[in-house]
């Protein structure tokens, strides 16, 4: 998959707080995983920006541990999610999405790859409103 803004057709965007409450097993969680398992069920794309990544990293190692830290993120490898590397384009995306205000620079770049790549965002994270007008947000 090209980082060329194609438009993708079944393709979602998880951002960290999604991808918390999912891993979590939170209310909310079992949500998410029944959107992740379906996209992939049905040869889509889970995709995630590596910033959003390293969030959830930072966020396990923090709470938890570095292992159980790399563990998660080789759990989310295994069951399909594509991490997504932050070239300029995106960041670009991203720069202006946190230049508007409102919203975390990790979070844009979460609304960042959906825009880009014109796909769903997954989220539960009302800091996300301020960029709804841009991105189609499918609120768990």
């Amino acid at each position: 998959m090209t980082g060329n803004g194609s438009a993708m057709t079944n393709a979602i965007v998880l951002d960290s707080w999604s991808v918390i409450a999912y891993l979590q097993n939170e209310a909310t969680g079992a949500k998410v995983g029944n959107w992740i398992a379906d996209v992939i069920e049905t040869g889509g794309d889970v995709l995630m920006s590596v910033v959003n990544i390293g969030e959830v990293w930072y966020i396990f190692a923090r709470e938890q541990s570095i292992k159980n830290a790399d563990a998660v993120i080789a759990d989310l490898q295994k069951i399909g999610v594509q991490f997504i590397s932050a070239d300029w384009a995106l960041t670009k995306i991203a720069a202006a999405f946190k230049a508007r205000g409102g919203l975390s620079y990790a979070d844009a770049f979460a609304a960042a790859l959906a825009k880009q790549r014109q796909c769903e965002l997954i989220t539960g994270d009302l800091e996300f409103r301020v960029v709804a007008a841009d991105v189609k947000i499918r609120w768990a």
